[in-house]
């Protein structure tokens, strides 16, 4: 096989047992964690930051991934399932209209930014450091735009078409199993969050 057929089959195989493993989990968040630590060990170039120009001094490659769900209110996006967030944004609430995340809510389209820097309109809103590199995709359910999957990196350009495209994949099996595990009500539930941390719309400092 060549590297792209390799890719393909290790992202195809990826989304199998994650997809499985998520159905046999115990609850929503528990499902989306699992479909979240599988795109966060597989997603992205591992080798991007390597290249010169993607970190910044003082900089280091690490990823980040979850899930965004709309709140009942529709003012926030409300992170689930986080692998690789500070301990004091497991529950990182995003204005509805904030960055990027925003953007998607709007359009309902997939997203992928290879190079943040590239983009103006890019906001930090991950309390430890700003983001290189990021994909987000869309969960729509019965028409109506649930949440979104993000997955993001450090070093600039570690994120590529075919990683959105497995992200896209993910995000569909990923809203199938929110439903059916009654994320839809444990959003309801859980909103307000006791441990929310609110980012303004422009993000936060690092």
């Amino acid at each position: 096989m060549n590297t792209t057929t390799e890719l393909a089959h290790t992202l195809f195989e990826m989304i199998d047992h994650a997809g499985q493993a998520a159905l046999n989990a115990e609850g929503p968040e528990q499902a989306i964690a699992i479909m979240m630590k599988a795109c966060h060990a597989t997603l992205g170039d591992r080798q991007a930051h390597l290249t010169p120009g993607a970190l910044k001094p003082g900089e280091h490659q690490y990823l980040v991934a979850g899930a965004f769900f709309v709140t009942p209110d529709k003012k926030y996006h409300m992170l689930t399932g986080s692998i690789g967030f500070p301990p004091e944004q497991q529950r990182l609430m995003i204005p509805i209209d904030g960055g990027h995340p925003g953007h998607v809510y709007e359009t309902q389209k997939k997203l992928i930014l290879k190079n943040t820097d590239e983009h103006g309109a890019f906001r930090q809103y991950l309390k430890s450091s700003r983001m290189g590199s990021a994909l987000y995709a869309p969960m729509i359910w019965n028409g109506t735009f649930i949440g979104q999957l993000l997955v993001a990196a450090q070093a600039r350009n570690t994120m590529r078409d075919i990683d959105l495209d497995a992200l896209v994949a993910i995000a569909r099996v990923a809203t199938a199993v929110w439903v059916a595990k009654h994320g839809l009500e444990w959003t309801d539930s859980n909103y307000p969050p006791s441990n929310g941390f609110y980012a303004g719309r422009e993000g936060v400092n690092s």
